[in-house]
């Protein structure tokens, strides 16, 4: 306590401009913070990476520095094919690597040769990427000083399995049509593999950050990766325009509400009235033979009337196989098409016709019987007796 309450009245004697004492000296807090010439300078770009200069240190590194990470089994042979062209760059830049088949492990170390220091890590980034699946000639490029990589882990976002497929195919897309427009708009390099998203690209442009959020969202089922499209798109139109550079956008942004979605609901049972009672004691096996009488049957009679059930039932379900295959092959009822209209309309034209017919036929007979002179009422009348044959009158010359 007394040395905090030296340092507070050290700190403001020397704001106001008193002079230590003898044999003391004020120490004035921030004192170094004066601005530097190089901080206001308009030539300088704070922001760019300069590329690593070996004069930079000459001596090299002091302590070897290695790591070491597994690989599954599926990638040893393209590991093998390709590890002649992962040595190779590495050794550029005085990086012993070495891939271990036994243990199914991949080694990289620092060497005397070594001048960057962070180019070990670099080096740890690039077999994490080529034990996640990424081509070799792509995880070589994360030795570049402006290329960086981020793995994002996928596996416990998720507990149900099924859910997390799914999930992960919105990533992808129908055809990767999501991934690549992903990439596009992102200006990185994306590979969605098992329970991991590996992700190549700069932090500078802020891509990485934009694909983590994009992942991250869809597995979370917070928003669909179309929807993030959608935005960066706007995004990328909106900064064509000067005059927009310095105003909000979130104005321009479209704005998603979360549905909520009717869910099924679950099925259940209904509840039985409580009894303080237990349930009936089920008969067991040995009673239920004892009821039917098996239980005094011998064993060959037993295994009879097992085989002759199973025989049955056997009977029963080829039967039953028979009838649906038959039932293939019954022809369907065909529909008994009745006369159409016009067929029905002529008949009844004809039978009209006919009808006509037989009326005029009648008529004309009647009054061919009433123009006769001698009309025999006999004729006409129902007896029975046989009618009188017609007389034939005889024309007797005078």
């Amino acid at each position: 306590m007394e040395l905090e309450d030296e340092a507070n009245a050290a700190a403001v004697a020397a704001e106001e401009g008193a002079e230590a004492p003898e044999g003391k000296t004020w120490r004035r807090k921030g004192k170094h913070d004066k601005p530097k010439p190089w901080d206001e300078d308009p030539s300088i770009d704070h922001w760019k990476i300069e590329k690593f200069d070996p004069s930079w240190n000459e001596s090299g590194m002091l302590e070897v520095s290695s790591f070491s990470t597994l690989f599954p089994q599926y990638r040893e042979k393209y590991l093998q094919e390709s590890w002649p062209i992962v040595k190779g760059a590495l050794k550029e830049h005085g990086i012993s690597c070495e891939l271990n088949l036994v243990e199914g492990s991949m080694t990289v170390s620092t060497t005397r040769k070594t001048r960057d220091p962070y180019i070990i890590v670099k080096a740890r980034e690039l077999i994490k990427l080529l034990s996640r699946s990424v081509p070799a000639p792509q995880a070589i490029k994360i030795l570049d000083d402006e290329m960086n990589c981020d793995i994002i882990k996928i596996g416990g976002l998720v507990r149900n399995k099924e859910r997390f497929v799914k999930r992960r195919e919105r990533l992808l897309g129908p055809n990767l049509s999501t991934l690549k427009a992903i990439e596009i708009l992102t200006g990185c390099y994306i590979l969605v593999q098992g329970n991991t998203v590996a992700a190549m690209g700069s932090y500078t442009g802020r891509g990485l950050k934009q694909v983590r959020r994009i992942v991250e969202d869809c597995m979370k089922n917070v928003k669909h990766p179309v929807y993030h499209i959608k935005e960066l798109l706007i995004k990328r139109e909106l900064a064509k325009n000067p005059a927009l550079a310095t105003e909000n956008w979130d104005r321009f942004l479209p704005k998603f509400k979360k549905k909520n979605v009717k869910q099924k609901k679950p099925q259940t049972k209904e509840k039985k009235p409580y009894t303080p009672f237990p349930p009936p004691q089920q008969p067991s096996k040995i009673d239920a033979q004892l009821e039917t009488g098996e239980y005094f049957m011998s064993e060959k009679k037993k295994s009879a009337k097992k085989w002759q059930e199973k025989l049955e039932k056997q009977s029963g379900k080829a039967e039953e196989n028979k009838r649906k295959r038959e039932a293939a092959f019954v022809p369907p009822k065909e529909k008994t098409a009745g006369p159409s209209e016009s067929v029905k309309t002529a008949n009844d034209n004809s039978e009209i016709a006919d009808i006509a017919k037989s009326l005029k036929e009648k008529a004309k007979e009647f009054r061919k019987n009433k123009a006769q002179e001698n009309v025999r009422a006999e004729s006409y009348l129902a007896s029975n007796e046989e009618p009188h044959p017609k007389k034939k009158k005889s024309t007797k010359s005078k």
